[in-house]
């Protein structure tokens, strides 16, 4: 089937701790030794490494079997989340017959799309152990929708379709179950959650638990050239440069991939593209394969850096929202993402380093700018390159419906995304 891998890892990363679990399983079984931060690294040349780090954040690197410290250090980062409805601690409360949970809003959906959609829940969950520094931690899926957060008919809410305000915290409330007056708890979420994982309730200390649309990704159009898909931002990136890790072929040089958590609420996190973590894990590298402190110093000046984020598609509807001479659509290549105000970190040396790799490739590419009066998002790159300053790049493929519960893609972008990260970790 086109596009399995990519169908599999957005079945899979329904959290941010699946998308890591998915992606160490999957490098793992590729070659990829597991090393932790907290233990002696042996890096040798020709070797393959993979770390999880606190679950929801994954780096990967490859060293080349005839590495000198001129080679060029090259790396591409992505993120693991995505805007959903969190599930608050003590979340449980009735209304009526009718078993709720409290939820607050992650990052910046498109709100209205998560109403009357069958949610399952995913993340980790906390239980007590016997040792306090380290507490029984369970990844949890719920295999089956267990909530809804249901619509207000529009015979009560006329004016639904002029654009109604969404309040968070009374519109937003999923509806768990209607049960009858004889069962009713107050912790009926969090009973339901010990049951699943053969625990006492009181046994739960705490949670991180989100929502996730259960809808499958699927092809749309004609010809199938079209993806719709929940979690399209930011796995089809994610997919991405773990195709590049795989299949990079470099002789010489580090490549390296990070897959951040927290990009959707500002990266500042000691999972996210605003810890020190990268820098010091590129150091770490560069320590472990025998350079002195001038070299590293060197080799991390040299290096190169792909934010690899999802830019927006020309909507065909709203033209009028596209900038008057970019205007990239699906189906015809990655983007590239510039800005002055370098929320995307974009400079003309970097964009014509990656120009020149994909004309020499045969890889489609357009170029993506927001409006002048639409101040548009932004992405882990400038805040990474802060941090570690190397020249850096913001890519990604052109997407409608950003942030919505089910997103749009076009088939072939995904493939020249893979291909360019490819050739960027290749040539």
């Amino acid at each position: 089937m086109k596009q399995e891998k990519l169908f599999k890892l957005l079945k899979a990363a329904v959290s941010p701790y699946e998308c890591v679990k998915a992606s160490l399983e999957e490098l793992t079984e590729c070659g990829f030794t597991q090393i932790n931060y907290d233990k002696e690294w042996k890096l040798v040349p020709g070797g393959r490494y993979v770390m999880n780090h606190h679950d929801t954040t994954l780096f990967a690197f490859t060293i080349g079997k005839n590495y000198k410290a001129a080679d060029m250090v090259r790396l591409a980062a992505a993120h693991t989340d995505y805007p959903c409805l969190r599930i608050k601690p003590n979340p449980d409360f009735m209304t009526n017959a009718y078993a709720q949970v409290n939820v607050e809003v992650y990052g910046g959906p498109i709100l209205n799309t998560w109403f009357d959609r069958p949610l399952g829940v995913a993340g980790r969950v906390a239980i007590k152990s016997d040792d306090p520094f380290a507490p029984r931690m369970e990844l949890y899926r719920s295999k089956k929708p267990v909530m809804i957060v249901p619509n207000l008919a529009i015979h009560m809410n006329r004016d639904v379709n002029k654009g109604v305000e969404i309040n968070n915290q009374i519109d937003l409330m999923p509806v768990l179950d209607s049960i009858p007056d004889e069962e009713k708890t107050t912790d009926y979420f969090v009973s339901f959650i010990a049951k699943e994982l053969g625990v006492e309730k009181t046994d739960i200390i705490d949670f991180e638990l989100n929502t996730f649309c259960m809808d499958e990704p699927v092809f749309v159009g004609v010809n199938d050239t079209m993806i719709s898909s929940p979690r399209i931002d930011n796995q089809s990136s994610c997919r991405a440069l773990l195709d590049a890790i795989e299949n990079g072929k470099r002789d010489g040089g580090i490549n390296m991939i990070a897959l951040f958590d927290h990009e959707e609420i500002g990266s500042s996190s000691k999972q996210g593209a605003a810890s020190i973590l990268l820098h010091d894990m590129l150091r770490r590298i560069l320590r472990g394969v025998g350079l002195s402190e001038n070299e590293i110093d060197r080799s991390i000046y040299d290096a190169m850096l792909l934010s690899v984020d999802v830019a927006h598609a020309l909507h065909p509807n709203k033209k009028g929202k596209m900038d008057i001479t970019n205007q990239p659509v699906m189906g015809a290549g990655f983007c590239i993402k510039e800005a002055c105000s370098q929320s995307y970190a974009t400079d003309a040396e970097a964009v014509a380093i990656l120009c020149q790799i994909c004309d020499s490739k045969g890889i489609a590419y357009q170029r993506f700018v927001n409006r002048s009066d639409i101040r548009g998002g932004s992405t882990l790159g400038s805040i990474a390159s802060t941090l570690l300053p190397v020249k850096t790049v913001d890519i990604g493929i052109p997407i409608l419906a950003m942030h919505s519960a089910c997103e749009l893609m076009g088939e072939r972008d995904m493939t020249a995304l893979s291909d360019c990260v490819s050739a960027f970790f290749s040539v």
